[in-house]
């Protein structure tokens, strides 16, 4: 493997991602609005269309429910669509074509059909879209069994799982937090597939563990930073990969540090970090030296207004107070 690195962007990360994918296999298509002509609303497909064509780089309607459906045709055809869907509250429009049918066609065939789709969609807040374009619905996807679910927020992940979900049989859908877009970094020049299981512990410690995915990981990193120039050693834990959970990652987390903070900018009700702390409770109860904590997002649409906005979300002095209680400091 080379050691050679280069600098990058999210966006241009997820961008090689989707070309590796359809100079590898000639099945391989991204449909969805606006991606071709236009680039892309987050500019990830820009260039696509003009390299590739209209045949694998297809502009569809506003119809998330008509494309999303003709993807799960088209991955029980034999293709391996990636469908992208502009922005997760969109894909609501979608959730009969998601649930009723790409999640359950294998078990109600008996395992004679499979649905080898991608869905990639935007999630998350930071940039003032306002209520309909901005919430994180990461859990609700979680809850439904049938599917993979997985949020990539390192360049190293977003660059490599896709490769590893257009591999799968079944459908996975693929979350990517629309403040990381931007995101800058080095990655390896021959970065290759990533496996769509498995937590990583992005900072070890042993003080306390903060459990977080997506667009609040590097939050929580900074968070884990300041946290350390008070002399408290917090592991931060990348769940990356919403459905299945990665309890064995977690635990062994909880089983050094005796204290959790889940860090998830879904709503504290009916959450994922809910479900993460219940099976810490059932799993890992003996090791807690403190209760859970959660910080979540405030329970009310996002607003518009930056500053408002801004207090809706789960921030990094947030972090810094919950694991701060954890403690009891």
């Amino acid at each position: 493997m080379s050691t050679e690195t280069i600098r990058t962007t999210y966006r241009e990360a997820v961008r090689a991602a989707i070309c590796d994918a359809l100079d590898r296999d000639r099945r391989v298509f991204l449909m969805g609005e606006d991606v071709g002509r236009y680039g892309g609303c987050y500019a990830v497909s820009k260039g696509l269309y003009d390299q590739y064509g209209p045949e694998r780089i297809r502009d569809t309607p506003l119809s998330e429910c008509g494309f999303t459906g003709a993807g799960i045709g088209a991955a029980m055809g034999g293709m391996r669509p990636i469908v992208e869907i502009m922005t997760v509250n969109f894909s609501l429009l979608a959730l009969d074509q998601i649930v009723n049918n790409a999640a359950t066609i294998r078990h109600m065939s008996g395992g004679q059909f499979h649905v080898p789709l991608v869905i990639r969609m935007a999630s998350g807040a930071g940039k003032q879209l306002a209520a309909q374009h901005s919430h994180s619905l990461e859990g609700w996807y979680g809850h439904v069994p049938g599917i993979k679910v997985i949020a990539p927020a390192t360049l190293e992940d977003a660059r490599g799982m896709l490769w590893s979900a257009l591999e799968d049989p079944d459908p996975v859908i693929l979350f990517e937090h629309v403040m990381l877009y931007n995101r800058e970094g080095e990655l390896t020049a021959d970065a290759g597939p990533v496996p769509i299981t498995g937590a990583a512990v992005r900072r070890a410690g042993t003080d306390l563990s903060l459990i977080t995915y997506g667009g609040c990981l590097f939050k929580t990193l900074d968070a884990a930073e300041e946290l350390a120039a008070d002399g408290i050693a917090a592991e931060v834990i990348d769940l990356r990969c919403l459905r299945p959970l990665d309890d064995a990652t977690v635990m062994a987390s909880v089983r050094k540090s005796h204290r959790a903070v889940i860090i998830d900018e879904g709503w504290c009700t009916g959450s994922l970090a809910g479900e993460v702390s219940a099976r810490i409770m059932e799993q890992a109860f003996w090791e807690l030296d403190a209760p859970v904590g959660r910080v979540c997002s405030a329970e009310v649409p996002i607003p518009y207004p930056k500053h408002l906005e801004d207090e809706a979300l789960p921030q990094v002095r947030d972090i810094v107070a919950a694991a701060r209680a954890a403690l009891g400091r």
